[in-house]
């Protein structure tokens, strides 16, 4: 008992110093909508309308557009993120009021809407008649969404309401099931589920024939004097088996009973987010368009987030949802996106790197994407390098050198891998390449699947385990570069041997600067592994990544500078 009073007065205090910080700075109220998401899905593999989601949850929602009123009193979904995005429902939790002083349901397509989508919160508003409703859905964890629904009387009048719930399934293979006045979706094939709970004392449910079409109401009426109001919440989580939804079970309990709490922590964390990507010396976020801008990112970020599942054992990052053959996590969009993550949230980019570590495998090499189910796993190729400068920027944000103690072996086995299996005839300079000696695989390698510049490239044999294009490309020897000065900074810190990699940066450097450089058009190319001649066949992106990586010298950013500048190629 003792435990308990502490642990109540500890969660009264938090909740106390969380009311005051949000009041203190509530960046959330300051940027509804930068990110549009209104939409309803017209068939269970739609993306098209695709939504919100936070703290590594594999379920999402959009918002019913404003000038629809069929989902009126919900939102859309959720959808569903396993293996390809699907929604079994367009709204699974729809309100329902019945007035009772006319024993006729309120007709809520006649209401007054307003949506907005805050940084973490999606909204409703309601007003019909004398009734104001708020809507609101946040996410407690990874599995577990809390909507909270507001019911204020505005009238003169004290009004006896009974309130409900309906929803109705999109996938022709789920069904609804109860269990300990639980609702539950059941799917035909795998674990998972979709559990509907709410805060009613007791309550009636009753199911369609076929089970595709659920309604709940409360066993208790209301009485709202005049403005009195009344709060009902609902929690969905989605579970990947019996056991996660019992060990579920108390986070639902807790946010069922104590909604103000998770709104406010909810506020709390994404005020943190947003002062932290914010608050920096960057002129260009003095526009306050940019400002939005970044926010956009960030709730693209979050929301593409998804937590250790299935095969997947640390937090990752999706390239994105929206898009049924990105629902796993990428090599190096885990890089770039450790690298903005760790500017707001630096334990999710440490988490987006270890993801892909975890498959790590005995040569050396990293996947180029990883899934919940590992037997699809693309081993036929990686993606360009740029791991090492992911951590050394985690570090410069977090400063924990254990961390980079614990990826720096694995960071170097990465790098020498690509001179080993990447490497044809061992001049120092590395190609894009597969191991099943396939061309499209090796274009996947760049991350430009389609450029030009491999239309008509050729696969050598290096050994039973790998194959390189016949050309060495200019992005990717810069790359290595970077991560050579960025191991050596590591090394440093480790206290460990960094001459030879110093060493070996400056005659790459050298290499590159020299080698794919062509003067007359004052551009970067790749080159022929055989004859060392450039291919000029068409300038890209790949030709200014010496200057990110700090090879080119000014003469030459100067010239790459002024190709990236023309109106009529690049700058259009």
């Amino acid at each position: 008992m003792k435990r308990l009073i502490i642990t109540i007065f500890a969660a009264l205090a938090l909740l106390s110093s969380c009311k005051k910080e949000v009041s203190k700075l509530n960046l959330q109220e300051q940027y509804p909508n930068v990110l549009k998401i209104a939409g309803v899905p017209q068939n269970i593999y739609d993306l098209s309308a695709f939504g919100f989601s936070d703290m590594g949850a594999w379920h999402a929602y959009s918002m019913p557009p404003q000038d629809s009123v069929q989902f009126n009193g919900a939102f859309v979904g959720p959808m569903l993120m396993k293996m390809h995005g699907q929604w079994p429902s367009k709204a699974i939790s729809q309100l329902s009021i019945i007035d009772l002083n006319t024993n006729k349901e309120i007709d809520l397509k006649l209401a007054k809407k307003e949506c907005n989508y805050f940084p973490g919160l999606l909204e409703q508003k309601l007003i019909i008649g004398d009734l104001n409703i708020l809507i609101k859905l946040i996410f407690v964890s990874h599995r577990t969404s809390l909507i909270t629904t507001e019911i204020i009387n505005n009238g003169d009048k004290e009004v006896t309401l009974n309130i409900g719930f309906k929803g109705e399934l999109l996938n022709p293979k789920a069904r609804f099931e109860t269990k300990d006045n639980n609702i539950l979706v059941l799917f035909d094939k795998g674990d998972e589920f979709l559990s509907l709970k709410n805060n009613f004392s007791s309550s009636s449910i009753t199911f369609s024939k076929n089970k595709r079409s659920y309604s709940i109401r409360d066993n208790k009426d209301i009485s709202l004097k005049k403005n009195e109001n009344k709060i009902f919440t609902n929690t969905h989580s989605y579970c990947f088996s019996k056991e996660e939804l019992e060990k579920e079970a108390s986070i639902i309990k807790a946010s069922l009973g104590n909604h103000s709490f998770e709104l406010t922590l909810n506020t709390k964390r994404w005020n943190s987010y947003l002062s932290k990507a914010l608050k920096n010396n960057n002129h260009l976020l003095k526009d306050s368009l940019n400002k939005k801008i970044k926010v956009k990112t960030i709730e693209t970020l979050l929301s593409n987030w998804r937590s250790p599942a299935g095969d997947l054992f640390h937090n990752g990052v999706f390239p994105s949802a929206a898009y049924h053959g990105f629902y796993g996590f990428w090599s190096w969009d885990s890089w770039k996106q450790a690298v903005a993550l760790c500017k707001f949230f630096p334990e999710l980019a440490k988490n987006n790197i270890l993801s892909m570590f975890d498959y790590q495998d005995d040569m050396g090499m990293i996947a180029d994407c990883i899934y919940f189910n590992k037997t699809e796993n693309n081993w036929r190729d990686t993606k360009a390098p740029l791991a090492a400068w992911a951590v050394w920027k985690i570090y410069e944000a977090s400063k924990d050198s254990l961390f980079v103690e614990e990826m720096y072996p694995k960071l170097i086995k990465y790098h020498n891998w690509w001179y080993k299996y990447r490497d044809h005839n061992q001049n120092g300079l590395c190609e894009y390449g597969s191991t099943d000696g396939t061309l499209i695989a090796a274009k996947w390698e760049s991350g430009m699947d389609n450029a030009v510049r491999f239309d008509e490239s050729k696969m050598l044999k290096n050994n039973d385990q790998s194959w390189s294009m016949n050309q060495e490309s200019v992005d990717l020897n810069a790359y290595l570069y970077a991560e050579k000065i960025y191991l050596s900074k590591m090394a440093k810190l480790l206290s460990k041997e960094s001459k030879q990699l110093i060493k070996d940066a400056e005659v790459l450097k050298g290499k590159v600067a020299s080698l794919f450089w062509d003067e007359k058009t004052g551009f970067f190319y790749d080159r022929d592994i055989k004859t060392g001649n450039l291919i000029l066949k068409q300038q890209g992106t790949e030709g200014w990544i010496p200057l990110w990586a700090n090879i080119a010298n000014k003469k030459q950013a100067k010239k790459v500078r002024y190709v990236m500048l023309d109106s009529l190629r690049f700058n259009t």
